[in-house]
């Protein structure tokens, strides 16, 4: 069982949800490029400039320890990252979990993403400009539960741990990114993970997802904001247990 962790954050998001899963999995934890004790000169601005590279980075780990039939949970953007890994190399994944999954944040059309282009430029634009005050304004946003504001420290201080170079071009490929192409192709059964109050992605963007990719199925947590790994572990915990 691989997991991995969404936008400025690293492996250790998931220190709550990963142990559970030991005595029945080898589970596996990675940071992608530019986060936690990543290796920063690994960065290539050209391979890392679709959720591409970051899915062949995927490929690799898994390819290196010879993993068959494996789980792939992601959260967030690794959701996406998690479905392209899948297409590149069935072999993998017998299962996808797809935490807080958006395959487009911004609308288009008769789509609703919940950010129009215009909020998605102004929000890479003020990160591009001030990553330490974005992290800090973003993060209690991105987390919710307002009454635990630890939760929203953490990813703060997660935010501003990330690398600000490469935080700025992933939140690039993160928030523009278009998979919606992607997800009826995806043969892996699939399980979404689905916040009840989620800004980031909301129940309809989930649905969404859910609705297009076959051999799928929604769990809706009672947990709210966008990170329920942290937020609610114990539900994510079951919900992952009773779908594997």
């Amino acid at each position: 069982m691989i997991f991995a962790h969404g936008f400025g954050c690293d492996q250790n998001m998931w220190r709550f949800v990963a142990p559970a899963f030991e005595a029945d999995f080898r589970t596996i934890l990675f940071d992608h490029v530019g986060a936690g004790q990543s290796d920063l000169s690994a960065y290539q601005a050209g391979k890392y400039a679709t959720l591409d590279g970051y899915a062949e980075d995927v490929v690799e780990i898994g390819r290196e320890l010879s993993l068959t039939d494996a789980v792939f949970v992601g959260h967030s953007v690794s959701a996406m990252i998690g479905i392209l890994a899948s297409l590149k190399a069935p072999e993998l994944f017998e299962s996808l979990v797809l935490v807080g999954p958006s395959a487009r944040y911004i609308d288009d059309g008769d789509y609703v993403g919940g950010f129009s282009e215009a909020q998605i430029e102004e929000l890479l634009s003020f990160l591009e400009e001030n990553h330490m005050g974005w992290s800090a304004q973003m993060a209690p946003v991105i987390m919710g539960n307002p009454d635990r504001p630890d939760l929203a420290d953490e990813l703060t201080n997660s935010f501003c741990r990330t690398d600000p170079e490469i935080a700025k071009a992933f939140a690039r490929v993160t928030f523009k990114s278009d998979n919606r192409a992607d997800l009826p192709k995806v043969t892996a059964r699939s399980l979404i993970l689905q916040c009840s109050e989620d800004v980031i992605a909301s129940p309809t963007v989930g649905a969404f997802v859910q609705q297009n990719i076959p051999n799928s199925r929604m769990i809706m947590l009672n947990a709210t904001g966008h990170c329920p790994n942290l937020s609610a572990p114990d539900e994510v915990v079951s919900a992952i247990r009773a779908f594997v």
